[in-house]
This record gives structure tokens, sequence and C-alpha cells, in this order.
């Protein structure tokens, strides 16, 4: 495999970077400190093609491949990290399970609004009562003449408060299936918003399905294949939480290295003291070592390999690379990153979410130990 950008690569790379510097950076802390999703940045982002990232050409979408698409969020959360992750669950969670098993009619009916910024997307499959275990969802599916009447409660439903169209996990009778659910369908209701530690500019809410009835040609993929979908498209995003932290990683070290240059101590900045190089040397260690992780991943994708286990690893290392680095890089500030003046103290709060979302790290451990240990014929267990 070859490491160089092609020349597309670079262009794109440029793209990414000058957008998420002129008009994404600026807005970081008002985000935060407002918790208001940016939604004219969001609009913005349209026109980059930051929505339809991953939706072919020929469909007037920007067609990116895996690696390009990782390049954007890498850019985006060096940016803020918010951002990132609204358009990375629009992109990896929704458009590519569309893309990938929808139905030509469903294309036509969704695709373009989800492209060209009519219609965000929305990922449901969390419940109360099943968080890493995706088979014990208790949300139901059941057909009444040509409709299915769904009954339950999904919770830290990203992009809630936003979506336009959701793509809801439910038990059918055949088991466990995938619906793309519209915001208006009578009988759901979308709740409660959660306050959080950081990722501020994320809505988390609470949807309540009441005997919502959705068609079944609102049905994505065959009925009882829904777990299926769930982890091809938990395996793109998890890739991208791994290119999100890199990203986060990068803005956090930028910081500490400019202000360990301008602080002055004792007669002199900070950078000549060995705590301080040897915590930026560290640092910018594990993030190149992260790069190599998601270009490895990136590239078995892209080449329609099986890269489910590398996403895993890359989500594992890269969250507890973005927290480890921001850690160091906020002492490197001192009393001065523990202040809301300084953009490390988000970047902390931010990044420390990574090991929790789209599986945590105890979950990333055991899908990876599984299948270490399936190649040498033992089945283990959560």
């Amino acid at each position: 495999m070859d490491f160089r950008l092609s020349e597309d690569q670079l262009m794109f790379k440029k793209m990414f970077a000058d957008f998420c510097t002129n008009e994404v950076r600026p807005r970081g802390e008002q985000i935060d400190q407002t918790e208001q999703p940016p939604v004219d940045l969001l609009q913005k982002a349209v026109d980059q093609g930051f929505w339809a990232a991953l939706v072919p050409e020929e469909m007037d979408g920007a067609g990116l491949d895996t690696y390009t698409y990782m390049l954007m969020l890498e850019e985006l959360a060096r940016a803020d990290l918010s951002t990132a992750l609204i358009l990375s669950v629009h992109n990896s969670l929704v458009v590519k399970p569309l893309l990938d098993h929808g139905t030509d009619d469903q294309k036509d009916r969704y695709l373009e609004a989800l492209a060209f910024g009519q219609m965000l997307g929305a990922f449901a499959l969390t419940e109360p009562a099943a968080g890493s275990d995706g088979g014990a969802l208790q949300t139901t599916a059941m057909p009444d003449g040509e409709d299915y009447l769904l009954k339950g409660t999904k919770i830290w439903v990203s992009n809630g408060e936003l979506a336009g169209l959701f793509l809801v996990f439910a038990r059918a009778p055949e088991g466990i299936t995938a619906f793309l659910v519209e915001r208006d369908t009578p009988g759901l209701k979308v709740g409660y918003r959660e306050k959080t530690l950081g990722l501020r500019g994320v809505p988390c809410n609470t949807l309540y399905f009441d005997l919502a009835r959705v068609p079944q040609a609102n049905r994505l993929g065959r009925e009882g294949h829904g777990l299926k979908i769930a982890q091809q498209a938990l395996d793109l995003s998890r890739l991208g939480i791994a290119a999100i932290a890199l990203g986060g990683s990068e803005r956090a070290l930028e910081e500490a290295v400019k202000f360990s240059i301008e602080h002055i101590q004792f007669g002199t900045p900070i950078a000549q003291k060995q705590a301080i190089y040897d915590y930026i040397a560290d640092a910018k260690a594990q993030i190149e070592a992260l790069r190599c992780l998601i270009t490895y991943a990136a590239w078995l994708a892209d080449s329609q390999q099986n890269f489910g286990q590398y996403a895993s690893i890359a989500k594992l290392f890269g969250s507890r690379t973005a927290y480890q680095v921001t850690h160091k890089m906020l002492q490197v500030h001192g009393g001065y990153g523990y202040m809301k003046e300084y953009a490390i103290e988000r970047y902390y709060r931010d990044c420390r979410a990574l090991e929790i979302i789209e599986g945590t790290s105890q979950i990333q451990q055991f899908l990876i130990a599984r299948d270490v240990y399936q190649a040498e014929g033992l089945k283990i267990r959560p």
C-alpha cells in the first residue's frame, strides 16, 4: 500500500482544512458555551459536499473513498468535535446504510434530501436496558397490514433534536429489523435532550415510539437482518471516531506547543523544560501511530476487505490516545488549562466521550479478543 495522498486527496484535504479553519474553528467555543448545535455551519457544510461525502459521484455526491472521508472528519475535529460528530453520525450511520441496503425507491425518496441538507440523519439503537448488547432490544415492530407498529424507547440518539430521518432498530417477528422513520411519523415523539460534560453541540435525545406506524416500504433490508446492518454501520462509524480522536489530539498538541513557546517561567519558555517537551514528544508519537492505524483500516475498507476488527482497534487506541493526549496537553498549560478561555479545556471534555460512544473501550476489547480467540477455535462471551 502507498501512504502518499493522491492529487485528489490532497485537493480534498486542503478544501476540508480551509473550510474548517475559516468557518468552524472560530465557532467552537460559542457552540460549547451555548450548547446549541451549529445549524448555520451545518448548512454551509452542505455546499462543501460534507453531507454527501459518501454518496457516489453518479448520484451527484462527493464520492469520497473511506480514507478521504476520514481526512474530512479529522479536519472537522481539529476545528470542533461536536460538528465532526454530527456529520459522522449522519454519513456513517444513516447515509451509508441507505446506500448499502436501501431499495431504489428508498434511495429516490431520501438520498437527495440527506445529501443536500433538507434532512439530517440520526441512528436509534441504544435502549435503557440494551446498550452494548444490541440483541437485548425491547422496542417492538409488529406487522399491521401494510405497516409496522413500533413501540418502545430509544436513548442517546445523537442528532435527535435536528434529525429528519431516523434509522431505528426494533424487534420484529423474524428478529431485529432496521426501519427508516421520518420525524413527523404519528406516534413518534422526540423527547428529552441530555445534558453532557462535553460535545455540548451534539443534541442527544430520547425517542418514544407509541404505536408509531411505519410503512413496510420503509423497512431497510430484510426482516431479521437489523443487527447485521447495524454492525456494518458501526464498523465505519468506529473508524470515524478514531479519525475524530486524531483531529482532537492534533488540536490539543497544537494548543500545547503554542502555549509552551509563549509562556515564560524562570526567564525561559517552558518548552525548554524536559518535562514539557517529553509530553510533547509522547503526544506526537501517539498521534502518528493512530494515523497509521486509521490509514490501514481505511485501506482495508477501500479494498473491499473486512475491516471491522481494525476499526475496533483504531477506535480503542484512538479514543485512549485522545484522552491521554488532551490530559497531558492540559497539564502543559498548568492552571491555565483549567480556564474556559483556553481551548484545551473544551477538548479535554470533548475527547473524554470518545471512549464511551459507538461502543465503550471495554466492548472494543471484547470484539478484538473475540476475533483473536475465534481464529484459534475458542468462542468467548462478554
